[in-house]
């Protein structure tokens, strides 16, 4: 493949874009302080002039980008080429069973499997995706069976806002019960008796889950028990169990503090505090066996600790370390077992996985040799047990599944992502650099491309990407995707900004609330040092993001629109300050203090200076494709829709500015392991086509 051959110009249809109807709505700030929203009228999807106006703006991209039609079949073909279709996932075993997903030729959807004592016994179906999924516009389904393993629940959305229907099915007969439980938020917790099991319930206007019922089976939704309410509007619950079995865990938070109540798993009744909501600090409470519980915090600790507590009496005052705080090391989990703990930290921006010995506190830590790679614990259900499952990968690295003796510390690769075709992984390279920003902070990128096409010169196509909130570290992963842009030449980079917690607990507080634009500034930084630096060519960059990297993108294409030639913005959480005071819609309240209460005058102010709605003005704005889902339950369509409609406004520019939404799904856009594909293609598509590149 290369980025050398070139169509002749393309003439693009003479077809003008959608024009939202302008409608003058005042919005006035408790300061004060007036806003006039002229498309505020999309904000009600049942709405036909809403669906008309979306309709019309795919039409319009449809039409526009219909002479790369052919290119995106091509595209999407490529990718779809390196998926193995019939594939299988690592077995694990769970008591007597051994429990795997596995994908058809042909099939969008899993399969959960099992089978019982070996590997080698009669294949069971617990539920076939592909079934579930027949003749439905979206699905996304999770199953969890019962202890006893001859029931599965089986939990389904097909709308994409998050609110699934949860039904039974006797695994020994095949049998459906007829309870059905409608509008849960999925997440559910068996008791131990196998007769009943926990749920939560979300608020159909606001989202928030706000319940915990127990449905006993064979009884009708109206008699299940009421276990927990969550009262605080700022709060959003759910519900566990722990790695013992023992207790159903009944956990509450927002972005900056959370809390927890357990209940004994074997006599269902009402749960008991751990300890109250306190501002500022966040706790996740499990149980290894024995009489204490294991508690993950950030009291007193940035970085997190680790401590116990007794069952009988688990509040704060009574918590012990078992790992202390580090100034240095980030904790980001731990994994119990009979004989060990292991542990997940992270060292300047890199996972580090370190075993524990419980009965005498000797320890070990595990070597990974990659420049930029991601190592996380697995799925390790079992607590008997001297072999801990985890997964590694890294930007070069498919992802890989190994099986690690924490005893003899021998390491066994179960299986490595396979990506038919050409791929070799010693074509590509990987680097991780660290970027000095405008303040002094030294921002971690990771970045990847292919060997035999990377010229450091100034003349390589790029793409940077970001998530940058709520303290979620953005691994250098490895993409099959990818491969479609780094074998026409691209340079991909992760930035690693601020408000995430790639560097530890201060990272993330360092870019939210009234810290949010150092994310920006971060973002920018990186971006100007792949150019700077010969990476990438100042007029060929182009960067993604999604949900609050859609902010991302929105913030950067008003603070230095010059930078980029293109951007993508997916399902972008670009109208701030709007969906901030509006405390009956998601994302308002028990997000106010990732973002900032509008209530408080300076928190206001410091959002208003940032909103990508708000500061959108006349100027030159590079291209832009900016998606949606209709029934996204996240960042509800209307502000994608909107920002468009302004932008298309005030732009003084020729570049292309697209929107496509997809009007069957929701915030994780289309569903499917193929069908997502095609929406990939289009985001490339987008860029190639900008470039003039049509192979």
């Amino acid at each position: 493949m290369s980025c050398s051959k070139k169509e002749p110009q393309v003439i693009l249809p003479d077809v003008q874009p959608p024009i939202a109807k302008i409608e003058p709505f005042e919005i006035l700030s408790k300061h004060g302080h007036l806003r006039v929203d002229n498309y505020y009228w999309m904000n009600n999807r049942e709405n036909p002039e809403v669906t008309a106006y979306l309709d019309a703006e795919n039409a319009y991209l449809d039409t526009m980008m219909a002479h790369t039609k052919s290119f995106q079949e091509k595209l999407f073909q490529e990718m779809k080429s390196r998926i193995k279709e019939d594939d299988t996932s690592v077995p694990y075993q769970l008591d007597n069973y051994f429990y795997y997903v596995r994908y058809i030729e042909g099939g969008e959807y899993p399969i959960y499997c099992r089978r019982k004592g070996n590997m080698s016994a009669p294949e069971e179906i617990i539920v076939d995706g592909n079934e579930l999924g027949k003749d439905q516009p979206f699905l996304n389904f999770y199953t969890s069976v019962s202890p006893d393993h001859n029931l599965a629940a089986i939990m389904m959305d097909t709308q994409g806002r998050n609110f699934y229907t949860v039904m039974i099915k006797d695994l020994r007969t095949g049998q459906i019960f007829p309870d059905r439980i409608d509008d849960t938020r999925g997440g559910i917790a068996w008791t131990n008796d196998n007769e009943s099991f926990y749920y939560s319930i979300p608020d159909k206007k606001t989202l928030r889950v706000f319940q915990v019922k127990r449905h006993v089976l064979g009884n009708t939704t109206d008699q299940d028990e009421l276990v927990f309410e969550e009262k605080d509007p700022t709060l959003d619950c759910y519900v566990s169990k722990t790695k013992s079995k023992k207790y159903v865990i009944i956990g509450s938070g927002r972005t900056d503090a959370s809390y927890a109540l357990f209940i004994d798993a074997d006599l269902p009744g009402k749960p008991k505090l751990i300890e109250r909501v306190i501002d500022n600090v966040q706790y996740y409470v499990d149980h290894a066996g024995g009489d204490q519980f294991y508690i993950y915090t950030n009291l007193d600790a940035v970085n997190y600790r680790l401590v116990e507590t007794p069952v009988s009496s688990p509040s704060s005052a009574n918590w012990k370390d078992v790992i202390p705080h580090r100034k240095e090391i980030f904790l980001e989990g731990v994994d119990y077992f009979k004989e060990y703990m292991a542990i997940q930290e992270t060292f300047e921006g890199l996972a580090k996985i370190r075993i524990i010995k419980r009965s005498d506190g000797s320890e070990h830590e595990m070597k990974f040799e990659e420049p930029a790679y991601a190592a996380s614990l697995g799925y390790n259900p079992n607590f008997d047990t001297q072999v801990l499952r985890y997964s590694y990968t890294s930007m070069t690295t498919p992802n890989s599944t190994y099986d690690y003796n924490m005893v003899t510390k021998e390491k066994t690769l179960m299986k490595e992502q396979p990506v038919l075709g050409d791929f070799n992984k010693a074509n590509y390279q990987t680097e991780r650099i660290m970027v000095p920003s405008r303040d002094g902070k030294r921002i971690p990128m990771s970045i990847v491309y292919r060997k035999d096409k990377f010229k450091k010169d100034g003349s390589m196509p790029g793409w940077i990407y970001s998530y940058g909130s709520y303290g979620a570290s953005m691994d250098p992963y490895f993409s099959p995707t990818r491969l479609s842009l780094l074998d026409r030449g691209f340079v991909y980079a992760i930035a690693h900004v601020r408000g995430g917690q790639e560097m530890g607990g201060e990272w993330y507080e360092d870019g939210k609330m009234m810290n949010k634009k150092n994310t920006f500034n971060d973002f920018i930084d990186c971006s100007k040092w792949l150019q700077d630096n010969g990476y990438v060519a100042k007029d060929k960059l182009f960067a993604s993001g999604g949900s609050a990297g859609g902010l991302l993108m929105g913030a950067i294409v008003n603070m230095a629109p010059e930078l980029y030639r293109g951007i993508i913005a997916a399902v972008p959480f670009v109208d701030v300050v709007t969906t901030m005071m509006d405390e009956t819609i998601p994302l308002t309240t028990f997000e106010w203090l990732e973002w900032g209460n509008p209530n408080i005058q300076e928190q206001y102010e410091y959002m208003l200076s940032y909103s990508p709605y708000d500061n959108v003005k006349e100027r030159a704005y590079p291209n832009l494709l900016v998606t949606t889902g209709l029934h996204d339950s996240q960042v509800q369509y209307w502000e994608p829709a909107k920002w468009v409609a302004l932008l298309r406004t005030k732009k003084t520019d020729n570049n292309k500015l697209f929107m496509y939404t997809n009007m069957d799904a929701g915030h994780g856009g289309a569903s499917g392991r193929f069908e997502s594909l095609k929406e990939i293609a289009l985001e490339y598509a987008f860029v190639f086509d900008i470039l003039g590149i049509y192979e």
